[in-house]
């Protein structure tokens, strides 16, 4: 009966409406009252669950982030990109996919990067005589790719998820290879789609002209060595490299760019405070909801049934993917991964699967999620920059889903794609 109440109360409040963080700390205090524990234990694990030294990565990154949109490097890596790949079919097709890659390493964010590399895009591809809905395709399963890439947070909050213990260096270096595997995924679909469409090639501007613009894109590219080689050589923690990152932002930004006006900064300041302050809400209101499933036992019994149906890891693993897969086109990603890595990580490890390995599976999956309706953030922003309806995008946007789910099975079966990078620099 605790059960039906916890999940009963969640999922009325959210067909109903309700922002998610409310659903999850409405259903845990109802919950709690229920079961006849004092109310207060659900405002001390919410507590508790953005009380995490770790978790002062999380907003210093956004910010990091939202200084490089507003500052000019968006630009300047979507014309080293362009430079780069333009001359395959579907040029600008290829170049945002690859300008999400450039980006990504460098906010972290699947939204900012569909903000960012999506409104200097889609513009240019619809010019072009790209379609609307290639191009927002496109940008949307792409802007995933920054999930994969350090310095993303959604893995910080995974290892704060699964008690803490796992390296956050070992996680950013994990992603690579997968989100690299995205990217070629994506660029073979956008090539194929556009050979189907006719879509046209942009010259190549010659080596001079790629030099020059790889020397003015460079300043970006440096902050993801920064992150990435400080971060895993162990000169820094996350948290003091998310730091760095905001002052060698702001530097760059300012004083090598000279692109960021006082206006601008005002913005990218709010916009982080306005994001972080959601993010670590749902956190911590996740972290009561997770809390109540571990004391109702709820791992446990579905470790449990899942023996009880198989005990071949392939269907384990193929079960726990439909179950993410289908849960993220309901629910944003943070709360699912505070929510989902108790109950779907001893699954996992109980069937021999690595936790490093399964966080790289639950990111991709989830990251999937943004991109499909009804609650896809990043699909919305891309229709909304690509100015055209959910409907127009989804209606063609399957080859670009089947291309991240190619690459979700091949990160889930060969575990090899996730760990091997991690195990070369230990």
């Amino acid at each position: 009966m605790e059960l039906y109440v916890l999940f009963g109360t969640f999922v009325f409040l959210l067909l109903i409406g309700t922002p998610v963080a409310f659903c999850l700390g409405v259903a845990s205090f109802a919950t709690v009252v229920y079961l006849g524990l004092p109310p207060l234990v659900v405002f001390q694990r919410l507590n508790s669950g953005i009380s995490v030294f770790a978790l002062m990565a999380i907003p210093f990154f956004i910010y990091a982030g939202d200084l490089m949109v507003r500052g000019d490097i968006a630009r300047r890596l979507v014309a080293l990109a362009g430079a780069l790949i333009g001359h395959l079919r579907g040029g600008l097709g290829q170049v945002n996919i690859v300008a999400s890659v450039m980006f990504g390493g460098v906010s972290g964010s699947a939204a900012a990067d569909a903000s960012a590399v999506g409104g200097l895009m889609v513009p240019q591809m619809k010019e072009r005589g790209y379609g609307a809905d290639y191009a927002v395709n496109i940008t949307v399963v792409s802007s995933i790719i920054a999930l994969m890439l350090p310095p993303s947070h959604n893995l910080i909050i995974y290892s704060i998820s699964a008690g803490g213990r796992l390296s956050i260096a070992d996680l950013f270096t994990a992603g690579i290879i997968p989100g690299l595997l995205l990217a070629l995924s994506l660029m073979v679909a956008a090539w194929i789609v556009a050979r189907k469409r006719g879509y046209p090639t942009e010259p190549f501007p010659g080596l001079r002209m790629l030099g020059v613009l790889f020397v003015s894109a460079l300043p970006g590219l440096i902050l993801v060595a920064i992150i990435f080689g400080g971060v895993r050589s162990g000169v820094f923690t996350a948290s003091e490299s998310s730091n760095i990152a905001v002052v060698y932002a702001l530097f760059i930004t300012l004083f090598v760019y000279r692109s960021l006006p006082w206006g601008e900064f005002v913005a990218a300041t709010m916009g982080a405070v306005r994001t972080t302050a959601m993010v670590l809400l749902v956190i911590g209101c996740a972290a009561s909801f997770a809390w109540l499933l571990a004391y109702l036992k709820v791992p446990t019994a579905i470790v449990d049934f899942m023996q009880g149906v198989s005990d071949n890891p392939i269907l384990i693993l193929l079960m726990i993917n439909l179950a993410l897969l289908m849960l993220g086109t309901f629910m944003d990603m943070s709360p699912l991964i505070v929510i989902t890595t108790p109950i779907f990580l001893p699954v996992a490890q109980a069937f021999g699967v690595d936790p490093v390995h399964f966080g790289i599976i639950l990111i991709l999956n989830l990251g999937i999620g943004l991109c499909t309706p009804p609650v896809g953030a990043v699909l919305f922003v891309g229709c909304a920059v690509g100015r055209i309806s959910i409907w127009e995008a989804v209606r063609t946007i399957w080859p670009f889903y089947l291309a991240a789910l190619v690459t979700l099975m091949l990160v889930t079966y060969i575990p090899a794609l996730s760990l091997w990078l991690p195990a070369q620099f230990r």
